[in-house]
Parts: C-alpha cells; sequence; structure tokens
C-alpha cells in the first residue's frame, strides 16, 4: 500500500489532472476538446439546413416545369435562415479557438466585410422569393445562380476549405 505522504500526493494530483483534463473546461469553454459552445452546433445546423433548400431549389430548377411554390418556400427558409447568420459567431468560436468547425477568424478580424457578406445571402434570397412567385424559370434560374454566388463569397473568404 501508498503510505507515504508524497506517492499519495503524486496520486492526487494526477487523478485531478486526468479529471480536469477529461471535464474540457478550459479557459474557451471545451479546450481541446473539440466540442464548443452550443452555438455551433445552432450555426452548423443553421447551414446545413440553407444548404437543403437550396439544393431543393437546384432540384426544382433541373425540371421542365418546376414547383415555384417549393421554390419560392425554399427560398423563404433560406431568407430566415440566412438572417440568423451573423449572431450565430460569437468571439471565441473559430477554428483557430480549437473548436470542431470551418468558421476563419476573418469572421472576427473583418466583422464589417462578413455582415455585408451574410447580408448579401439576406437580399439575394429575399429576391429570390419574389423572383420565383412570378413564374419564369428562367429569371428564377439566374436569380437561384447570383444566390449561389453570394453563398461562394462567403465561403471563399470566412471558411475554412479543407478539402485543399
Amino acid at each position: 500500500m501508498l503510505r507515504s505522504p508524497t506517492a499519495r500526493f503524486l496520486i492526487a494530483a494526477t487523478l485531478s489532472g486526468v479529471l480536469i483534463a477529461c471535464s474540457g473546461d478550459g479557459a474557451n469553454g471545451n479546450a481541446g476538446s473539440g466540442e464548443g459552445p452550443p452555438i455551433i452546433k445552432e450555426r452548423q445546423d443553421n447551414f446545413e439546413g440553407i444548404g437543403d433548400a437550396f439544393k431543393a431549389v437546384r432540384g426544382e430548377l433541373e425540371k421542365d416545369t418546376p414547383d415555384f411554390i417549393l421554390i419560392a418556400a425554399s427560398a423563404s427558409d433560406i431568407n430566415t435562415r440566412a438572417a440568423k447568420i451573423e449572431g450565430h459567431f460569437p468571439t471565441g468560436t473559430s477554428v483557430d479557438d480549437g473548436f470542431d468547425t470551418e468558421a476563419l477568424p476573418a469572421i472576427w478580424e473583418k466583422p464589417e466585410a462578413f455582415k455585408a457578406a451574410a447580408q448579401k445571402l439576406v437580399d439575394e434570397s429575399a429576391m429570390l422569393v419574389t423572383v420565383a412567385g412570378q413564374g419564369d424559370k428562367a429569371a428564377t434560374s439566374a436569380q437561384a445562380m447570383t444566390m449561389g454566388g453570394a453563398c461562394k463569397g462567403c465561403h471563399d473568404k470566412f471558411r475554412l476549405d479543407d478539402e485543399k
């Protein structure tokens, strides 16, 4: 048995260190765990919803007779989700902060540019709702491309491209 005070201290210190490491309660919330605060999951879910809605738009536009009501509804969903983007990026939630995210530090380094990029998606998705309501496939396709360009523009500047 370990009866020496030094041996007991070393075991206690080691166990404490293991417990602290497993708790993930570092200076930035969950240092090293990669999980992070719930806002990261919320924003990832929001972007996944935008992606799903945009796929629905593209799928309809591939048809000979697209469902413009579905396109407008999907664009409206994108618009609602796009309005939430800016609020989903509190300080300290980037990939450089140790979290499993594709959010680049440029979001916080250039907040006005990020805000403008998010607003561009809000504006372009609202325009897609309007254009889809007119039932013109060519015009709706062109606006969907413009909206897609707003997505790409933001991704190019503010999202980690881990496929390079």
